[in-house]
């Protein structure tokens, strides 16, 4: 589909190579809902701190597994809000829902199929990429595991209105989530990797050197016997 893009000018062919590359070194060694919710909540919080957000703007967050099984789902503003520019609404969520069905169609991100067919001088329409109405704007983007090379296992996606920053803030999230897992992998693997001292056991021939029970010597023992015997005789 997107075998020409090599004769293709920049600037939308050396962005969408950029993206394609950023796709194959974002890969996981595995992916839990733990971690979609993790990452669900931090999307939400970057997009919390910028500019588009105080002005107003909202955002739709959701990941799911290739097959559709929801992960995470987040609303990020509200329809109502006194600015008026809020993009939160049930339109959203059906435009979000297309931009992963493009996903499923082609395994790459959303923002990557629309730079690969801009830079080809093509229409979404001609490539056939917007049947069912399916929308070709930044902002999903595919999990794959580093060993299943045959498909992504899930896909992560936002929108807010804004094709480029939408794309930014899930591929920068995805990145610095990897960062920090394989951050946290290699100091496990080398606190597993340090020698522990082994604890010495001295070893002997008899059980003589053992501590013996608490209590009397029997030597003891035996003189406070006769010690009471003594004292009957002297009271009779």
């Amino acid at each position: 589909m997107f075998s020409g893009l090599h004769n293709t000018l920049p600037p939308d062919a050396d962005l969408a190579n950029q993206i394609l590359a950023d796709e194959r070194a974002m890969r996981f060694d595995s992916f839990t809902a733990n971690d979609a919710v993790t990452l669900g909540l931090t999307i939400r919080k970057r997009f919390r701190s910028t500019a588009r957000h105080i002005k107003g703007k909202g955002m739709i967050i959701s990941i799911q597994t290739i097959a559709g099984h929801p992960l995470f789902s987040c609303t990020v503003g509200d329809l109502g809000d006194p600015c008026g520019v809020s993009d939160v609404s049930l339109d959203s969520w059906e435009r979000i829902e297309s931009m992963i069905n493009v996903v499923k169609r082609t395994g790459h991100s959303s923002y990557y199929v629309e730079k690969a067919i801009s830079a080809m001088g093509k229409t979404i329409k001609q490539t056939g990429t917007q049947e069912d109405g399916n929308h070709v704007t930044g902002g999903a983007f595919p999990i794959w595991l580093q060993n299943a090379p045959c498909c992504p296992i899930a896909i992560v996606a936002c929108y807010s209105g804004s094709s480029q920053e939408d794309h930014n803030v899930v591929f920068i999230s995805i990145r610095d989530y990897l960062t920090k897992m394989r951050r946290q992998s290699l100091q496990e693997n080398a606190l597993a990797a340090t020698p522990r001292p082994e604890h010495f056991i001295p070893r002997h021939e008899n059980e003589d050197w053992l501590p013996g029970p608490q209590g009397p010597h029997p030597q003891d023992l035996q003189s406070e016997i006769q010690s009471g015997f003594n004292h009957h005789d002297e009271a009779q």
